[in-house]
């Protein structure tokens, strides 16, 4: 595996635990799902997964992290962080 295949993998991976870490907080009533750092853990995510799914030409999943990121941006720029 070249090193280009491997920071792609290493930013799905990334991005999965990211997501799921902010979406175990917050269910776990640990994290407000419209607090500042549950955004970012999604943004960075998400992004995390754009990579991974445009190389890998999974564009439904794609498009659903565009539009998950723009859902984390529009939130944060309303709270100004």
């Amino acid at each position: 595996m070249d090193w280009q295949t491997l920071g792609i993998e290493a930013a799905g991976w990334i991005g999965a635990v990211l997501v799921l870490a902010g979406y175990g907080l917050a269910s776990a009533g640990r994290l407000d799902g419209r607090s500042p750092l549950f955004q970012w853990l999604n943004l960075v995510g998400a992004a995390g997964f754009v990579i991974n799914t445009a190389y890998h030409g999974a564009i439904p999943s794609m498009v659903l992290n565009i539009i998950w990121c723009g859902i984390a941006i529009v939130t944060l720029a309303r709270r100004k962080v």
